[in-house]
């Protein structure tokens, strides 16, 4: 293998990793992940006088079960479909396309 092919292996490995750290869907996921076992938290430990004022319902615990819902969605679609950084011949054709108007 020459100097050439493994320089450009190794900057598609690195291409690869950066693509898949800045996917918005991880940093979407995350975030609704940890805030929603936050949030449920708070609901589980809610005290009478905070369900009172509720009218008795639980808003903590529904909102942290839904944030955290979605934030496992969000992980999960990432999982299942991962991005997929352009190959260089991609890159190449589209350098050389016209721009489109």
């Amino acid at each position: 293998m020459s100097d050439l092919q493994r320089e450009v292996s190794e900057l598609e490995r690195n291409s690869a990793t950066a693509a898949r750290l800045f996917d918005i869907r991880l940093i979407i996921g995350g975030l609704f992940t940890v805030y929603g076992v936050i949030v449920a938290v708070a609901g589980f430990t809610a005290s009478d006088a905070d369900l009172k004022k509720a009218e008795d319902i639980n808003i903590n615990l529904w909102t942290g079960l839904g944030m955290l819902a979605l934030g496992l969605f969000f992980l999960a679609w990432m999982k299942m479909r991962p991005v997929v950084p352009p190959t260089v011949e991609e890159l190449a054709a589209a350098e050389d396309a016209p721009p489109a108007h």
